[in-house]
């Protein structure tokens, strides 16, 4: 990996209002989550916003904690959060989606940025970013699934 950065994309079928609704609720990211780490919210479900800060139980092997800030949030546009764990200690990466209404449904590219993440340096060294970017194929896909509406 040479870039901090990796993004997929794919047109929904969906409004872009129905993406971000479910993009910014916290308690869904399980649902339509490709990578499989994602096992929920320590919060109940309610829309997130720009500062707001959430929980989530993951597993990677071994379950673990991490704490999240939304730092990017534009309606129906543009949400992304800070991911973080080990009280701050460790992380840093961002999550962004991005969406953009086509002809055909709407754009949503989502991205793994880890220009600011404290392990950086051995992210980009590891299987991380294949790994990263395969989840993020299978979660637009999912996302795809749960909102596409017919022809």
């Amino acid at each position: 990996m040479t870039s901090d950065r990796i993004t997929v994309e794919r047109t929904v079928k969906a409004p872009a209002d129905r993406i971000f609704a479910l993009l910014s609720d916290a308690a869904k990211h399980s649902e339509f989550d490709g990578s499989g780490t994602v096992r929920g919210t320590r919060q109940a479900s309610r829309p997130l916003s720009l500062g707001t800060r959430f929980g989530m139980s993951m597993h990677m092997g071994v379950g673990y904690r991490t704490s999240n800030e939304v730092v990017e949030f534009e309606q129906d546009r543009r949400i992304a959060w800070r991911t973080t764990g080990a009280k701050g200690l460790v992380g840093g990466r961002v999550w962004r989606y991005e969406l953009e209404p086509t002809a055909d449904g709407t754009r949503v590219a989502e991205t793994w940025d880890i220009s600011k993440d404290r392990q950086r340096f051995f992210l980009k060294r590891t299987t991380m970013p294949a790994a990263a970017k395969n989840g993020m194929r299978r979660t637009l896909d999912r996302i795809a699934d749960t909102l596409e509406v017919g022809p």
